[in-house]
C-alpha cells in the first residue's frame, strides 16, 4: 500500500504525529486509524463478492485488478499461448543490426568501378546490389508518377 515511501518520510510522518497528536494520545490515534483501515477492507471485499454474486458463476474467477489495463494484458501474455517468447527469443535485434552494418561497410569499400559493375550487372552479386547505379534495362526510372490530388 505505502510502498513508495522511503525510510526519511518515514521518520517524518511519525515526528510529525508525535508533535501533532502528542506522546500519551499516538497510541489511541494508531488503533483508530488501523480499525478505520480494517473497516474500509472488510467493506471492499464484501462489495467485491456481492459484484461477483449478481455477476454470475461465469464471473467466478473474475478479479477486479484486470480492470486495469496493464494487468489484464501481462496476465494474458504470460500465458504464451501464441509462442511469444520463442519469437523474442529467436529475434536477437544487436545481431540483425550487425549484419546490416557490415553489409553498408562492405559495400562502402567494394564502390571501385569494377566490382559495381561487375555485381549490378551479374545480377547475383554474393546478394549485394549497388544502388547508387541506375539501372540498365532501358527505362526512365526519372519519371515521377503524376500528382493525383484528389487521392491525398
Amino acid at each position: 500500500m505505502f510502498n513508495d515511501i522511503g525510510p526519511l518520510e518515514l521518520v517524518t510522518i511519525i515526528v510529525l504525529a508525535v508533535l501533532v497528536f502528542g506522546p500519551d494520545k499516538l497510541p489511541k490515534v494508531i488503533q483508530d486509524v488501523m480499525r478505520t483501515i480494517r473497516k474500509i477492507r472488510e467493506f471492499s471485499e464484501s462489495a467485491k463478492q456481492d459484484i461477483r454474486q449478481e455477476l454470475g458463476p461465469e464471473f467466478k474467477d473474475f478479479e477486479f485488478e484486470d480492470l486495469n489495463p496493464k494487468t489484464f494484458i501481462r496476465k494474458h501474455l504470460d500465458n504464451d499461448d501464441l509462442g511469444l517468447k520463442e519469437i523474442r527469443n529467436g529475434f536477437d535485434l544487436k545481431k540483425e543490426m550487425a549484419e546490416v552494418t557490415d553489409a553498408v561497410h562492405s559495400r562502402d569499400s567494394d564502390s571501385t568501378p569494377s566490382s559495381s559493375s561487375a555485381s549490378s550487372s551479374s545480377g547475383s552479386g554474393g546478394g549485394r546490389v549497388d544502388m547508387t547505379k541506375k539501372p540498365e534495362d532501358g527505362t526512365d526510372h526519372d519519371d515521377r508518377p503524376p500528382f493525383d490530388a484528389d487521392a491525398t
